[in-house]
């Protein structure tokens, strides 16, 4: 197998099911930024962090692959196989949230984002999966078939990242520092 087909040269991609598009699709927008969310959780998971966090996110990474292809498959395409996420990775990640919290010290400001690699790490992802998130709400918007785990997947990720963010802070001995509006 090839990994170049040239069929994408002139500026349309295929959805499964064999639909041509713009690459600029709203859709591919949708699950490119996806791609890119699963690259950054691959970095994280590149770093020095505790076995739970690590094997959380390939679960997560492994989610994100199926998120990517219902967003790819062409809309109302029923001979197309695809897997699908259920209500039960969106509470897998809720669990996460909850076992984290548990020895974190109570928030009373938002943070800055900061204060070891690892957790600027976490801080970036979160930022590009609230973007997906935000994408994946716009195209549900246009077109009434998006499956709404998907958007509530990728909401309860964003809290997962942030909280991943500070619990390595405190894995790590890092410097959290909370913001102080100047009013």
């Amino acid at each position: 197998m090839k990994v170049y087909t040239k069929t994408g040269d002139k500026g349309e991609t295929s959805l499964f099911g064999g639909k041509r598009v713009p690459k600029y699709d709203l859709r591919i927008e949708g699950y490119g930024t996806v791609d890119e969310l699963n690259s950054y959780i691959g970095l994280i998971r590149d770093q020095e962090i505790d076995k739970r966090s690590f094997d959380t996110l390939i679960e997560i990474q492994d989610r994100l692959f199926t998120l990517g292809s219902i967003l790819a498959t062409e809309p109302g395409n029923t001979k197309v196989k695809v897997p699908q996420l259920s209500e039960a990775d969106v509470v897998f990640l809720e669990q996460e949230i909850d076992w984290m919290n548990e020895s974190l010290p109570e928030m009373r400001s938002f943070v800055l984002p900061g204060g070891h690699t690892t957790v600027s790490y976490c801080h970036v992802t979160r930022c590009v999966c609230r973007r997906a998130e935000r994408l994946v709400i716009q195209l549900a918007e246009q077109e009434n078939n998006v499956n709404e785990l998907t958007f509530k997947y990728l909401n309860r990720l964003s809290d997962y990242l942030f909280v991943l963010a500070r619990k390595l802070s405190t894995d790590l001995d890092a410097n959290e520092v909370q913001w102080k509006a100047r009013m």
